[in-house]
């Protein structure tokens, strides 16, 4: 079955998550207005800077088709960024911050630090057999979960990013996925890979 997952391109990320899901035999349009919008099976919301895309979204009135779709269940993948905009709760947000919400989870914006606290780190995932190489670019972290969400992966504890458990960085619930890392910057494409097959169930 072909499938169309469009990627958001509002700002951020967006020409790496194409070129992972071409990679991957997927159709990648990119997304702008609600009519593209509807035409997509599936969507990736990118790694940039969430508070610009809110409002960009509010600009393009692509903020409301976008929250009903996912209530629906269109499969979504956020990373980064795109894991506040799915986020219900954040924590450092600015003023007045929206999202589109629909993953049961509190994040905190910039939790790890800025540009310059950037690093990189090989994450075991639920789901993938090898460790990921995770890169994190001032990127949020996973406060608090609902019950019907799944962690997909922590940092370790011992590399001294995120407390003596780790931090969550990964997490499913139902068709939704959200990192706090960019894999579509080093050309891993098992998490994107993850989402095509739940794409495909859905």
């Amino acid at each position: 079955m072909s499938l169309t997952i469009g990627v958001l391109a509002l700002q951020g990320d967006v020409r790496e998550h194409v070129a992972a899901l071409t990679r991957l035999g997927v159709e990648a349009p990119t997304v702008r207005r609600p009519a593209e919008l509807a035409a997509c099976d599936g969507l990736v919301l990118p790694g940039g800077e969430s508070t610009t895309m809110w409002r960009l979204a509010r600009t393009f009135e692509l903020l409301e088709p976008l929250r009903a779709r996912v209530k629906e269940g269109m499969p979504t993948f956020g990373t980064c960024a795109g894991m506040i905009l799915l986020a219900d709760r954040i924590v450092d947000g600015v003023a007045g911050q929206e999202t589109i919400g629909g993953l049961d989870i509190t994040v905190r914006r910039n939790a790890f630090g800025r540009q310059v606290d950037s690093f990189e780190e090989d994450l075991a995932i639920t789901g993938i057999t090898d460790p990921v190489h995770a890169v994190f670019i001032r990127a949020p972290w996973v406060e608090e979960i609902g019950p019907e969400v799944e962690v997909l992966a922590h940092t370790d504890p011992r590399d001294g990013h995120g407390g003596d458990d780790g931090r969550v960085v990964a997490v499913r619930q139902g068709t939704l996925m959200a990192t706090s890392f960019h894999p579509e910057v080093n050309g891993e494409d098992r998490l994107h890979g993850l989402f095509v097959d739940l794409v495909r169930e859905a």
